[in-house]
């Protein structure tokens, strides 16, 4: 079938502050020569032409006007690339409509969001559309969730290679970071709060780690809500900021990869805090909850941010495999502008088999895995 449609990627939210940065990145990596089609979308024309020029796109890169609230610009919007990136959070206000016209339009879509009750509800809502015209809804594609999805994803692989099964105990645990979430994660933080609060019968969906495995519970997970101190990694460990959400995504992608890391997966992530025991847990990866979207760190801030996590996979017969997994810019924003640029292009590239609400792992796995490798400053080892 020939492809009528304007763009291959369209970048929807473009004159907030991470989707400045995935503007920023496809032009200096791509140019406006690339192998594939791209323009900017926003609902301000005089602020995506200011966007352009302050960052010397080249005019042949379109521009084109869409608002959350206006369906029919939405629907325009979608019906004329066969990728849209949408940096628009929160998504639970502004992203709803988005993924209803790409289902209906059969337009790819990849997103950041960390928001697992809006994505519950974006899966109940549009997966069968979505199978139905061939559009593949892939949600979570900056920090929340790629590091942990294909970080496992890779950890189960080498593990059924070596082992001949998949290894049933899996602990992320991040060794260090440096950054800021972002002003987006804020406000999706606060959204989420805001409706856990509005119907309180939502906390048990937010705790629940198989909330996004429709028909599927697995074994019981470890809270990760407590420091504890681990003698295999000889190091205290205390919560992690992420875990929320990436636990639900990782057991999401076993159950659309056909349980290829087993019935029995018991996955949890925790921050490593060192041989004694602090007063408090923490990180270096702080939730300024001041930042408002569209705010976010300097260039150098970004620059000098990284994150260093470990996947250690174990059995009881004594197996174990460990893949670490490094980031070369904060994890908010740096790397997450770079990440989900590349899961863009990936899903471009990467033929249709059928359509539905997938996760990365599910639907690009080895190939996004080697992009982010090649182009985004993300490695992905086997220790």
């Amino acid at each position: 079938m020939t492809d009528t449609r304007d763009f291959d990627i369209l970048v929807f939210g473009a004159t907030g502050f991470t989707g400045r940065l995935i503007c920023e990145y496809l032009n200096e990596t791509y140019g406006s020569n690339a192998e594939f089609r791209w323009g900017m979308a926003a609902r301000n024309l005089a602020k995506l032409e200011q966007l352009r020029d302050e960052l010397g796109i080249d005019s042949s890169v379109a521009l084109v006007v869409a608002d959350s609230e206006d369906k029919a610009s939405i629907d325009k919007m979608a019906g004329s690339t066969r990728v849209l990136l949408s940096a628009a959070g929160p998504y639970q206000q502004y992203g709803s409509t988005v993924v209803d016209s790409c289902a209906r339009l059969g337009t790819d879509y990849v997103d950041l969001n960390g928001e697992p009750l809006w994505m519950k509800d974006m899966i109940a809502a549009h997966d069968d559309t979505a199978r139905e015209s061939g559009a593949r809804i892939v949600f979570s594609c900056g920090f929340d969730s790629l590091p942990s999805d294909l970080g496992v994803h890779l950890l189960e692989q080498v593990a059924s290679a070596k082992f001949g099964a998949p290894l049933p105990r899996v602990k992320c645990r991040v060794k260090a970071m440096r950054g800021t979430a972002s002003g987006g994660t804020v406000a999706s933080f606060t959204a989420t709060m805001a409706s856990v609060k509005a119907n309180p019968a939502l906390f048990a969906d937010l705790a629940n780690p198989f909330v996004l495995t429709e028909g599927f519970v697995g074994p019981e997970q470890p809270a990760g809500n407590e420091m504890l101190f681990e003698e295999d990694l000889n190091s205290w460990s205390g919560p992690f900021i992420m875990a929320t959400i990436n636990t639900k995504n990782v057991h999401r992608s076993n159950q659309l990869l056909g349980h290829a890391y087993g019935t029995d997966l018991v996955y949890d992530e925790m921050i490593l805090l060192g041989e004694t025991k602090p007063e408090a847990a923490g990180g270096d990866m702080s939730l300024d909850m001041t930042l408002k979207p569209g705010e976010g760190p300097s260039k150098e801030e970004r620059e000098a941010g990284f994150y260093d996590i470990l996947y250690v996979g174990s059995n009881d017969a004594g197996d174990s495999a460990t893949v670490q997994v490094y980031g070369d810019r904060d994890p908010g924003y740096g790397s997450t502008s770079k990440m989900i640029a590349e899961a863009a292009v990936c899903l471009s590239q990467t033929p249709k088999a059928h359509g539905g609400c997938f996760t990365a792992a599910a639907v690009m796995g080895d190939a996004l895995r080697q992009r982010l490798q090649d182009h985004a400053g993300v490695s992905f080892t086997v220790l």
